[in-house]
Parts: structure tokens; C-alpha cells; sequence
């Protein structure tokens, strides 16, 4: 079982800190892409920072190289000096540091918590939120914030070449960052303007129906305060049945006549999109995006949305969403393998899915086909969402599936990858071991195909039994 979020909230976390003798904190989980920039803010704000993971990473080293203490295993010994612990909700409950630190009255603090009082010391904080899309449009205001100059902080959920890693820390006036719904995480932020991408059923493990989904968006989106924002997709029922009652500003975005921010005259281009934004029934500014996908036209309508109501120019917009190519696992590029294109993608949820197949459908030529080897996160979310997830990956001409990712679970269903490729019928075959997935690619995949290796968990490796050419 997963251990739950803290609700100190931002003034109760700055008197812990003040209390703190040794000023030091400790992160189970240094080596996640969150939790390592709250290690690294922390660190440069002058207190000592350690903390642990299972294995060595690029994030764990880098964060080596600064001075902060990382151990590759989880004891109790290694919380010996630390005044506070902050800790992910997916940690089991009877992690040694956790409970050690509990049995010692050393405060502990949920991950979402602490970030929550991080961001309090920034003017503007956006906060991006949704089933899916999150990552992507991050990255893409976190391209808009720098090219205008203003030095912003950001913590992604994917690691952006321009900002050479998944964070940055810049001057303490925007702070943008992701907000993750599981759990109710994103409950504990501090948003002046409160981002909603989509709303759909995802976290069954946690959330129980869609109304209860619906009521913890409205509840991030009044977190942004009578003076905040909540920018909203205007085509999506769930966010609008969400925000029925809510009483703040909204800015709606979509391709609605109806939207205050819209996108017309969409043309595409081998998968990728350009568009015209119109604002208020003006044009804002003409976008020729560089990425595929008719799902990032409304990441990029978000984007110019909430950008524009933290005042950032159209012009500094349109440079950060045209100059944007993509964040690492998000349709990455990785090479060429018998003439076809292979790409990694991060989607785990049907729509997410459905979304990336259909815009890499229109990147196969000639007579190619879709490839998509497809790694399941988590044995709940599998089992509630099967039919969609097979009808989701029907659009690739094949499908391989791999085995299921438990993260924090343990199978008590029965949900396997024979089932699941069962479900999705012939043009599926189910994949013991990265290796075998790897072997179906370099045996099938020809001239003019694309294939897509696809999922929130360690489908990744089957790169590593890929001879790709750049």
C-alpha cells in the first residue's frame, strides 16, 4: 500500500524548517525526476540534502557532482543527521528510512507537500495539470519562459534538452511546474494560475468514479485565489462539468467559437500542425509547430493561454512553441532500424495512446506500416481500462506487449500480455523480456515503417537490444 500524502501545507513545513537544528533533509527517492530538482532547490537554498534510490542514474550523479550525499540502497542508517525526510506517496509504508524516521519523531513530508512550500516564495506559479498532456506543455511554456528572458524556475516531469535535464532554477519570480492528480498531489500547490489540459478516468487505484476525479480538479482550480486563473479546455466535457461551480476567472481554450483562446486554418504537414491562435476574436500569433500529434495543437493553445495572462508576449510564444521539438520520452526521435523510424513515447493511458498512434499514422510512407510495442503501467489501471487500451492500439498495424509494469502493485487480477493481446486480436503478439520485443522489431519493421516504443515504465530497454542508426 502506498503511503499518503501529508496536508501541512506551506506555513507549517516554513516552521519546521525554522525549527530544524541541523537545517538538513533527507529525499526517498532522490533519483526521481521530481524529487531530484526539490533535492537540488533545496541544496542551493543552503540546506544539506541527502538521500537515497535503488540504482545510480544521470539525475543521481548529477546530483552527486553538487555535494549531496545519495545511497544506493534503502536503511535506516542512512537518515543518521537529517532533521526532516520528504518522501513520495509511491514508497511502501514499511520503507526502513520512512518508518526509522517516524519512530524518531523526524518529521516526514509527502513530495507534493513540500513542493507546495517550495513555490510559495515565487510571484507567478503555474501549475499544469491533466490526464495526459502535462509534460509536453510544460515544456513547452518552460521554452516561452526562457526566450522571454525572465529566468523562470521550472519542474518538469520530463527532461528537456534545452534546459539539460527535467528543472532549472531561475529568479523567484515564475515558477512553472507540473501537477500531478494522483492521490490528490496536486492539492497541496500553490498555483496562481491553475492549468486544466483534460479530464478522464485514470488512477482507479485511488480515484473511485469520475465524479470523484471531477471534484479534485475543482478543487486545484479555485487553489489559484480570487486574484488567480484557471486556463480550461473548453472542448472537453469532464473539465467543464468540472468547473460548473467554479467562481474564479477561467480563460477556455480549445477549437470551440466559443474558446478565448482558439486555434483556426489547421494545416498539417507529415503529422506536425500550424495554425493560427486567435485571442478574444483577435489574432495573437500564427504557430507552425515542430512536433506531430493533432493532441499538441490544444497543448499549445494551453500553453499560449496561461502564458499570455502571466504576461508574456505573443511574440515570445510563438518563438518558444515553434523553436519546441520535444521533451525526452515524448515521440523522441531514436534512430532508423531497417530503413524505419523508431520512436520512444511516454504514453500510458488510452487516450494518450490513441492520440500518438493517430498522429504517428500520419508519419508512415508508401506502403508502412504502424508499429507500437506497448508496456502497461500498473495491473489496476490495465484491468479497468482494457477494452479502451485495445481499441486505443487497434490503430497500429502491430502491436507488440510486453510484460506488465507494477510499479506499486502486485497482481491480483490475472491481467497478463497473452490476455491483453488476445483483446486487441492477430495483429498482436505478447513478449516476455525487453529482448524478444526488440527481436520482433528487427525481424518485421522495413522500409518506410514507423514504430513506436511506448509506456510509463521501463519499456525503454528495449533500446538497449537495438542496433538504431542515427
Amino acid at each position: 500500500m502506498s503511503v499518503p500524502n501529508t496536508h501541512f501545507g506551506a506555513m507549517q513545513i516554513n516552521e519546521l524548517v525554522k525549527r530544524a537544528p541541523r537545517k538538513s533533509i533527507f529525499f526517498v527517492g532522490i533519483g526521481g525526476i521530481n524529487m531530484s530538482s526539490l533535492a537540488h532547490i533545496s541544496h542551493i537554498r543552503g540546506m544539506k540534502v541527502g538521500g537515497s534510490d535503488r540504482t545510480p542514474s544521470t539525475l543521481t550523479r548529477r546530483l552527486e557532482g553538487e555535494g549531496i550525499d545519495v545511497f544506493y540502497a534503502h536503511d535506516a542508517s542512512n537518515i543518521e543527521g537529517y532533521d526532516m525526510l520528504v518522501y513520495t506517496v509511491a514508497i511502501a509504508e514499511d520503507n526502513p528510512e520512512y518508518v526509522a524516521a517516524r519512530q524518531r519523531g523526524i518529521p516526514c513530508i509527502s513530495r507534493s507537500d513540500y513542493m507546495g512550500y517550495l513555490m510559495t516564495g515565487y510571484e507567478r506559479r503555474i501549475g499544469i495539470s491533466g490526464m495526459h498532456g502535462k509534460s509536453t506543455c510544460t515544456s513547452m511554456c518552460a521554452e516561452a519562459l526562457m526566450l522571454s528572458g525572465v529566468d523562470p524556475t521550472v519542474l518538469s516531469g520530463a527532461q528537456l534538452p534545452s534546459m539539460g535535464g527535467a528543472y532549472r532554477v531561475g529568479r523567484e519570480e515564475y515558477f512553472l511546474f507540473e501537477a500531478c492528480e494522483y492521490m490528490d498531489s496536486f492539492l497541496d500547490f500553490n498555483p496562481t494560475v491553475s492549468v486544466i489540459l483534460n479530464i478522464e478516468m485514470d488512477h482507479v487505484d485511488y480515484f473511485e468514479s469520475m465524479e470523484h476525479i471531477k471534484r479534485s480538479f475543482l478543487e486545484f482550480a479555485r487553489l489559484s485565489g480570487e486574484d488567480g486563473v484557471c486556463v480550461a479546455n473548453i472542448d472537453s466535457k469532464n473539465v467543464k462539468d468540472a468547473l460548473a461551480e467554479y467562481k474564479g476567472l477561467t480563460v477556455w481554450f480549445g477549437l470551440s467559437d466559443k474558446a478565448d483562446f482558439r486555434a483556426v486554418n489547421i494545416e498539417q504537414e507529415q503529422g506536425a500542425y500550424s495554425f493560427d491562435i486567435v485571442a478574444y476574436g483577435e489574432p495573437f500569433c500564427s504557430v507552425k509547430l515542430r512536433v506531430g500529434g493533432y493532441h499538441n495543437i490544444y497543448n499549445a493553445l494551453a500553453c499560449a493561454a496561461a502564458l499570455a495572462v502571466s504576461g508574456i508576449s505573443a511574440s515570445n510564444i510563438k518563438r518558444g512553441l515553434e523553436v519546441f521539438f520535444g521533451a525526452e520520452r515524448r515521440m523522441e526521435y531514436k534512430g532508423m532500424l531497417n530503413g524505419a523510424r523508431v520512436f520512444d513515447d511516454y504514453g500510458h493511458h488510452p487516450t494518450e495512446v490513441r492520440a500518438t498512434l493517430a498522429g504517428a499514422r500520419d508519419m508512415v510512407s508508401g506502403e508502412g506500416r504502424l508499429f507500437c510495442v506497448f508496456q502497461s503501467h500498473t495491473y489496476s489501471r490495465t484491468a479497468a481500462l482494457l477494452g479502451d487500451f485495445s481499441s486505443a492500439l487497434d490503430i497500429a498495424d502491430r502491436v507488440v506487449i510486453t510484460d506488465i509494469y507494477a510499479a506499486r502493485e502486485t497482481d491480483t487480477m490475472g491481467i497478463t500480455p497473452e490476455l491483453f493481446a488476445e483483446c486487441i486480436g492477430e495483429k498482436a503478439t505478447a513478449c516476455h523480456g525487453f529482448h524478444k520485443a526488440a527481436e520482433v522489431l528487427r525481424k518485421e519493421l522495413a522500409q518506410g515503417d514507423v514504430a513506436i516504443v511506448m509506456g510509463a515504465g521501463d519499456v525503454w530497454h528495449t533500446f538497449e537490444y537495438l542496433d538504431l542508426e542515427k
